[in-house]
């Protein structure tokens, strides 16, 4: 059976099936190994409820469906690997691809600013009509280092973030990351305009501090 249903042009989800899927999404991808957390299930919940924009259920998770997810969480404990996978329950033209931090800033290195407008001013769908805005989610945010492009030194992520901020603002781009550090340490990474527009662009979502790392 389906993991969901269409009635009525409404779709609906069944909770269980959807995460039956995961599982088997994830064992394809990451080993027989790979499955679901019960601790983890209230993390799994405000994804679920966000990702299929269940208005409802995400309020009462306190999640606002018009802004991104930013997942905080010690190293291991599974935010990737959900930020890849909740996704694949979604028809194919609502996922979105997960791009390392530091492959970001190693383009940069090779190819210089235009990197940071490929990520921001060019993340749309342009056809007849209709400016299509592009979701990406930025894994580990925070361990890249600043790089230098022709001797100028770029803290690059600050850049894309301030960019596609102010798309967030003027035409609803939706941005997701995933990091280790916590808000002091991204503020002191990336500076105060940086931590203040992530805060009013995404949902935080931080994982207790002794989540297990389930990496085998």
């Amino acid at each position: 059976m389906p993991h969901y249903q269409i009635q009525n042009n409404i779709v609906y989800f069944d909770f269980q099936k959807s995460l039956d899927l995961i599982t088997q999404k994830g064992q394809a991808l990451y080993g027989h190994h790979f499955r679901l957390y019960n601790e983890d299930m209230a993390i799994i919940k405000q994804l679920f409820a966000y990702f299929i924009r269940d208005e409802e259920h995400a309020k009462q998770q306190g999640i606002n469906l018009r802004k991104g997810i930013l997942m905080i969480g010690p190293v291991g404990c599974g935010k990737t690997a959900l930020m890849k996978l909740m996704p694949l329950i979604l028809p194919t033209q609502h996922r979105f691809p997960v791009k390392a931090c530091r492959d970001i800033t190693f383009e940069f290195q090779k190819e210089g600013y235009d990197v940071i407008h490929r990520y921001s001013k060019r993340s749309f769908t342009i056809s007849p009509g209709l400016k299509i805005p592009k979701t990406i989610c930025l894994d580990d945010l925070g361990t890249e280092t600043n790089i230098k492009h022709f001797g100028t030194e770029c803290n690059v992520l600050a850049e894309v973030i301030l960019s596609r901020y102010d798309l967030f603002i003027s035409d609803r781009l939706i941005t997701h990351a995933t990091t280790n550090l916590n808000a002091t340490d991204l503020q002191k990474l990336y500076g105060k305009r940086v931590r203040s527009r992530l805060r009013e662009m995404m949902n935080v979502i931080i994982w207790p501090e002794d989540s297990v790392d389930k990496r085998k």
